[in-house]
């Protein structure tokens, strides 16, 4: 069974920084790619933030130059650094993942954490 743990979320002033986690555990053979969604109150989830297996990543523009992605891949676990964080950052962070199970290690699944709050005050 693959599990997606997240933590970090909270309630935070415009401005503030704050930091995500996830961490993938269970029957995992390979963690391909790791990202951060969100979804505000009537909108659509969106991605925030991808990181592939090798390094590589890719924002939404709304966060450019705030969000970093980052990943240790020993701990198959991704984080999201937000910095100078706005009202319209508000929603619920969701950790995603694509990986192979120790079932078949030749295919790929795609994995969602619970989510976790973030509200930014003004």
């Amino acid at each position: 069974q693959v599990q997606l743990e997240e933590s970090g979320g909270g309630l935070v002033q415009a401005g503030e920084s704050l930091r995500l986690s996830c961490a993938a555990s269970g029957s995992i053979f390979r963690v391909n790619d790791m990202g951060w969604y969100r979804q505000a109150p009537g909108k659509q989830r969106e991605l925030v933030a991808l990181i592939t297996n090798g390094g590589s990543t890719n924002y939404a523009d709304s966060v450019k130059g705030r969000f970093t992605i980052s990943r240790d891949n020993a701990k198959n676990t991704v984080y999201l650094q937000m910095n100078s964080l706005k009202p319209e950052d508000t929603a619920v962070y969701y950790c995603n993942a694509d990986l192979a199970p120790l079932r078949a290690t030749t295919l790929s699944f795609r994995y969602w954490g619970q989510g976790t709050q973030v509200t930014v005050s003004s």
